[in-house]
């Protein structure tokens, strides 16, 4: 790491007041945890429980009320500063997981002094601490929310720190590329007279590949993460329809022979191999019959404003849809599906022209449904699942922007001044410390913290 980006454990903050939360999910169950972290909760761990328990061991007790009174009897554990998930002293009670139970706890650790925690504060004090940098905190409610086994190991991965650690070393090779220019600017008046061309051009290399490569993974690791968006166009009557039942595996959709079935925007999510597929089915591409029709039609085509894939339907002989999708975005990738082969006796087949994939199949039948869910998790993917880390939009924002600053700042070392090849670098360099959260604001922060769970 760089000197200015801790290490875990280095960075804790002075003693912050007690936050609590119910850890659990919502609902009965055997059992639920309610979690104190912050301030001093000796006194706290002294009236709810009738002492601290020893560090790191579990410890029976009755947790009691005001007038000491029993709440519940359950498992006691306290974790001391700093080694605990958010770096302060943590307090976890385990007891029955009634609601009523848990509020209880929650509000009794509220009379002792502890406040009602916001949701992802317990992450956010652990980034705060330099327990988890961002990347790790975002990691881990990306493994809460994990729907697949895919996207669960993909969390854990950037858990793992494997995200973070390739973002580190573009950010040390960029470094050594400011070192080189900026010593040009203290001892001579070029920069090609105090820094090597052959060095220079090969630390650019290298930093550019390693980019490149992560920009690669991470469009890759927001795809698992947030799945693919799939929308399903095409003039009436080609199946569209049929295509999202068949995809879905059940009857989600009406299908009819009468055009204009289709009036708003159908969706369904499904897991293909483990790569979650937001399917989005849409009215008929054509001049609206009536009112309600045309407002179909008008979300259809705002539909595709969002699209990742395009499958656009035809029956085979039909005129393809092609001249109404001008609202798909231009690194939305196209499919061209061949519907009702089991009408015109043909087989199923996937093949690829110029670049255009078309596959032929049958909804009805289900015959080549298998090429098309292949190819669908080979546009999710980009190759495989395996060794994929979970990422997210913002992630990639940041990474295209130290693209830019990078391939400004090689393009300036051939005409600039050495300080404006500097300032770049030192923009890409910010665009980086944004991914881990060694440059961050408050809003930043906010933003990303308060999509997760209250408890965690």
């Amino acid at each position: 790491m760089s000197p200015d980006r801790r290490d875990p454990g280095t960075r804790r903050l002075p003693a912050m007041e007690a936050i609590v939360a119910v850890a659990t999910p919502p609902g009965r169950g055997g059992i639920g945890v309610v979690r104190v972290s912050g301030g001093s909760l000796r006194g706290l761990a002294g009236a709810l429980c009738g002492d601290m328990p020893e560090p790191r061991r579990a410890r029976l007790v009755e947790f009691t009320d005001a007038g000491g009174e029993p709440i519940d009897r359950g498992l006691a554990l306290y974790f001391p500063a700093p080694h605990s998930f958010t770096g302060e002293d943590v307090l976890e009670l385990h007891a029955h997981g009634s609601p009523v139970v848990l509020d209880r706890l929650v509000r009794r650790a509220c009379e002792l002094g502890a406040r009602p925690a916001r949701a992802g504060e317990f992450s956010e004090r652990a980034f705060l601490n330099g327990k988890l940098d961002l990347v790790q905190a975002e990691a881990v409610a990306d493994l809460i929310a994990a729907r697949s086994d895919a996207q669960a190991r993909a969390a854990l991965r950037s858990l793992a720190g494997e995200f973070s650690r390739r973002v580190e070393a573009i950010h040390a090779g960029i470094l050594r590329l400011r070192v080189e220019i900026e010593a040009a600017i203290d001892f001579s008046e070029d920069a090609s007279e105090g820094a090597s061309r052959d060095v220079l051009a090969r630390l650019f290399a290298e930093v550019s590949d390693r980019l490149d490569a992560l920009l690669i993974d991470t469009r890759r690791g927001t795809r698992l993460t947030d799945g693919l968006h799939v929308v399903i166009v095409g003039r009436p009557n080609v199946g569209k329809s049929s295509l999202l039942n068949a995809l879905a595996q059940n009857d989600r959709a009406i299908v009819t022979d009468i055009p204009g079935t289709t009036r708003d925007v159908l969706r369904e999510s499904v897991l293909l191999d483990g790569v979650e597929v937001s399917l989005a089915d849409t009215a008929g591409l054509r001049e609206a019959a009536d009112v309600v029709e045309g407002e179909g039609i008008r979300r259809a085509h705002a539909e595709l404003a969002r699209a990742d894939v395009v499958l656009e339907v035809t029956d085979g002989g039909a005129a393809g849809p092609a001249d109404l999708l001008t609202e798909a975005p231009a690194a939305a990738r196209r499919i061209a599906i061949l519907n009702k082969i089991d009408l015109a006796g043909l087989p199923p087949r996937r093949e690829e022209r110029e670049g255009v994939v078309t596959i032929a199949l049958s909804a009805r039948t289900g015959e080549g449904l298998d090429l098309l869910r292949a190819e669908l998790r080979r546009l999710a993917m980009g190759g495989e699942a395996d060794g994929a880390f979970s990422a997210r939009t913002r992630h990639v924002l940041a990474l295209e922007r130290a693209r830019s600053h990078l391939d400004a700042a090689h393009a300036a070392l051939r005409y600039a001044a050495p300080e404006l090849v500097a300032e770049d670098l030192r923009g890409a360099q910010q665009a980086l410390g944004e991914i881990t959260g060694a440059v961050s604001s408050e809003d930043l922060l906010g933003a990303i913290f308060s999509t997760f769970c209250i408890g965690k």
